[in-house]
C-alpha cells in the first residue's frame, strides 16, 4: 500500500512537471503559426508591389468596406486586408460584390459586401489570441447591408499595418460619402493630401519601395497589435476594436510606433506591450500580441522578426518611419 501512493506521488509529481512543458510546447507552435501568417501577409504585400509598383493602401476610413470595381490604391476604400485577398489566394472573396458600377452602390454590391463582413480568413487571426470566426461589434461598414438585423457581427483583424513613427492625429475621419455614395474621386482628392504619416501603409497611401529610404530590412510593415483580453469577444468602447477587418484605417487596422499628442505636439514613443487589461486609452494605438516575451512583426523585404517588449523606444520609433533618415536595425 505504502509503495502504491509512493507510486501515485510520484507520476503526480511527473505530471505537475510536465503540463506547463506541454503548455509551453503549444505555444511555442502557435508563435510559429503566428509567425508564418504574417511571413504570408509580408509576401503578399511584395506581390502586390511587385504587381503594382505600390504596397496596399490603407484604405478610407472605418466608414467604408472594399469595392472590387475601385481597384487598388488611392481609389479604394477598403483597408489593406481587403486589397490583399487576391495575394492570399482570396480572388472570389475579393469579388463580391463587383457589379460594374463605382459611383453609386447597387444592391447587389451591399448585400454581397455584408457578406464578405462575415467571412473569416484564418491567416489574419492569431492562434494565441482568438479564432477566426465573427464577433459581436458596435460598428459596420456604411457600404455593406448587415446580413443579421438582430447582433452586428463581423470578422476582425490581429494584425496592423505600420502607419509611421507618429500618428497624424485625423486620418481615421478624413472623408466618408454621404448618402452611400461611394464619391472616389472626392475621397482621392480629399484624402491623400492630408495624410502626413511616415509609415508604410495608412489612409490612401500609395508607397513605392523607393520611398522607403531608410531600408526595407529596417521599417516595419505589418505587424501584430496590442488588444486588451476583455475586448477579444466584444469591444464596448470606439477605440477598442469595434470594426470590420477589412474596412479601412482606424486604430483597428493600424497602428504607430509614436504618437503627436494633440493639445502641445508632444511627441511620444509607443513601446510594444503584451496584452494586459486596464491600460490607459492610448493602448488602443500601440503595436502587441498576446505572446509572451515578444510579438511579430513583418518587415518591409518580407521577412518576420521577434521584437522584445524591452526594445529600445527610441529604436522602436525609427524602425516605424520608412524616411526619418535614422540608423536602426532589429536588436541582436
Amino acid at each position: 500500500m505504502v509503495e502504491l501512493l509512493v507510486v501515485i506521488a510520484i507520476i503526480g509529481m511527473l505530471v505537475g512537471l510536465l503540463l506547463p512543458a506541454v503548455q509551453q510546447a503549444r505555444e511555442a507552435a502557435r508563435t510559429m503559426q503566428c509567425n508564418n501568417q504574417l511571413r504570408q501577409m509580408g509576401l503578399a504585400c511584395m506581390n502586390h508591389e511587385s504587381a503594382l509598383r505600390k504596397f496596399p493602401s490603407g484604405g478610407w476610413n472605418y466608414r467604408n468596406g472594399g469595392d472590387p470595381d475601385a481597384g487598388f490604391g488611392a481609389t479604394q476604400p477598403g483597408g489593406w486586408a481587403y486589397s490583399l485577398l487576391p495575394y492570399l489566394e482570396q480572388t472570389a472573396l475579393f469579388q463580391l460584390g463587383s457589379d460594374g458600377v463605382v459611383d453609386t452602390p447597387t444592391g447587389v454590391y451591399m448585400e454581397e459586401s455584408g457578406i464578405r463582413s462575415q467571412t473569416p480568413v484564418a491567416v489574419f487571426n492569431c492562434p494565441s489570441r482568438r479564432a477566426p470566426k465573427t464577433y459581436k461589434s458596435s460598428s459596420y461598414p456604411q457600404n455593406a447591408t448587415p446580413t443579421d438585423s438582430k447582433d452586428v457581427l463581423v470578422v476582425k483583424g490581429d494584425y496592423a499595418a505600420n502607419i509611421g513613427s507618429y500618428n497624424s492625429g485625423s486620418q481615421w475621419s478624413y472623408f466618408w460619402p454621404s448618402n452611400l455614395s461611394k464619391g472616389y474621386d472626392q475621397a482621392k482628392k480629399t484624402n491623400r493630401s492630408r495624410s502626413k504619416n511616415n509609415g508604410v501603409i495608412y489612409d490612401c497611401s500609395e508607397v513605392t519601395l523607393g520611398e522607403i529610404r531608410d531600408g526595407t530590412t529596417n521599417t516595419y510593415l505589418i505587424g501584430e497589435k496590442y488588444l486588451a483580453p476583455e475586448n477579444y469577444e466584444f469591444a464596448t468602447t470606439t477605440n477598442a476594436d469595434n470594426e470590420s477587418l477589412y474596412v479601412g484605417p482606424d486604430s483597428d487596422t493600424c497602428r504607430s510606433t509614436g504618437t503627436l499628442e494633440s493639445a502641445d505636439a508632444k511627441f511620444s514613443p509607443l513601446s510594444p506591450i503584451q496584452d494586459r487589461s486596464q491600460y490607459s486609452s492610448w493602448s488602443s494605438t500601440f503595436f502587441g500580441s498576446a505572446h509572451s516575451g515578444a510579438l511579430g512583426m513583418a518587415m518591409c523585404d518580407g521577412s518576420v522578426q521577434r521584437i522584445s517588449y524591452s526594445i529600445d523606444p527610441e529604436t522602436h520609433v525609427f524602425l516605424g518611419a520608412r524616411n526619418d533618415g535614422q540608423p536602426a536595425k532589429i536588436p541582436e
